[in-house]
C-alpha cells in the first residue's frame, strides 16, 4: 500500500524529543547533550533514539517515513509545520531544518537497509 507524503508522520516520529514527552530524564539529558547542529553528534542522537521507534513500525510505515521525507526535501519544504509549537530538549535551535531532515533522512534510509539485510531480533 503506497501513502501519501504527510509531514504529520515525521512530527510523530520526532516525538521522542518533544518536551511533552518526559519520562526518562537519562534520555531528555541524552538529548540535551548532542549539538542537532552537527551531522555526526545527529546522527548519533538518531541511532540511538529514532532508530528503535522506526524499527517498531511496519515495513510500509517505514517507508512511508522515507518516501515523506524525499517528497518534502525535493519540493524545498521548510519544515516549519514539522517544528511549529514542538518544544524540544534539544539544547540549541535547529539552524538548518532542511539539513536535520537531510540527516534525519540518511539514517532512516540505513536502518530500512539493516532491517531488509539482517532484521533486528
Amino acid at each position: 500500500m503506497k501513502f501519501s507524503p504527510d509531514l504529520q508522520i515525521t512530527r510523530n516520529l520526532l516525538f521522542t524529543y518533544c518536551i511533552e514527552n518526559a519520562d526518562d530524564i537519562e534520555r531528555e539529558e541524552f538529548i540535551a547533550s548532542k549539538n542537532v547542529n552537527d551531522d555526526r553528534e545527529l546522527s548519533e542522537l538518531f541511532d540511538k533514539l529514532t532508530k528503535p521507534v522506526f524499527f517498531s513500525y511496519k515495513v510500509d510505515e517505514r517507508q512511508w517515513h522515507i518516501d515523506t521525507l524525499k517528497y518534502f526535501l525535493r519540493t524545498n519544504d521548510s519544515f516549519d509545520s514539522v517544528f511549529y509549537l514542538f518544544d524540544t530538549y534539544f539544547e540549541g535551535e535547529i539552524i538548518d531544518r532542511k539539513q536535520f531532515m537531510r540527516i534525519l533522512l540518511q539514517c532512516l534510509v540505513r536502518y530500512q537497509v539493516e532491517f531488509t539485510e539482517r532484521p533486528p531480533t
